[in-house]
C-alpha cells in the first residue's frame, strides 16, 4: 500500500518478534479501531474497509518477503515458515513438499487461541486467515493457494495447499 503511506517505502523488520507476537500486538490496536468505527460508520462497511487494508498489506508483504530471501520460487516460500511457526504459533503436519506442490496442515493454530482469548474471534479471520491467499499472491503471482477450512473457522484442522503454476517457456524464433 503506497498510496501515501510512508511504511510502505520502509523495510518491514517486525516479523523479527514473531509473527504471533505482532499479530497480538496488530489486534489489541486494530480490534478497538474497528468496533469503533463500526459504531460510527455501520459494522459492514468497516469490516469491508479492513478487509481490503489487511489483504492490501498482505500483498505487499509478500513482494517485500520475496525480496528479503531473495527469490520467489515455492521452495524458498517453504523456508519461511519459520516466521509463522516461531514461538509454536503454528504446529503443521507437513503432506508434500517439491517445488511445484507444498501442503500441509496445520493442527494447532495459537493465532486462533489468541483471537479468542482476547475476545474478538469473529475479527481473528479478518486480520490473519485472510493474509494467506493475498500474500502469497505478491510472494509469487503464479502460486496458486487453495484452503478449504480452519481452526478459526471451528475445523479440527487448518488445510493449506500452495501449488506453483506450470510457466510456458517462450518458443525462440530463428
Amino acid at each position: 500500500m503506497t498510496n501515501g503511506d510512508p511504511a510502505a517505502s520502509t523495510p518491514d523488520t517486525l516479523n523479527e518478534i514473531g509473527v504471533l507476537r505482532r499479530r497480538e500486538i496488530e489486534a489489541r490496536i486494530v480490534a478497538p479501531l474497528i468496533e469503533r468505527f463500526a459504531a460510527e460508520f455501520g459494522r459492514q462497511r468497516v469490516l469491508e474497509l479492513a478487509r481490503d487494508v489487511v489483504v492490501d498489506v498482505a500483498r505487499t508483504q509478500g513482494r517485500g518477503l520475496a525480496e528479503l530471501v531473495g527469490g520467489n520460487d515455492l521452495r524458498t516460500f517453504a523456508g519461511t515458515m519459520s516466521a509463522w511457526t516461531q514461538d509454536d504459533a503454528l504446529v503443521i503436519e507437513v503432506l508434500t513438499h517439491t517445488d511445484s506442490d507444498y501442503a500441509f496442515n496445520v493442527t494447532r493454530c495459537r493465532y486462533a487461541e489468541m483471537y479468542r482469548a482476547l475476545g474478538i474471534a469473529e475479527l481473528g479471520a479478518l486480520l490473519s486467515c485472510n493474509r494467506d491467499g493475498t500474500m502469497i499472491e505478491g510472494f509469487n503471482e503464479h502460486i496458486e493457494f487453495t484452503r478449504t477450512q480452519t481452526i478459526m473457522g471451528g475445523a479440527s484442522h487448518c488445510d493449506f495447499h500452495y501449488r506453483l503454476e506450470p510457466q510456458e517457456t517462450p518458443v525462440e524464433l530463428s
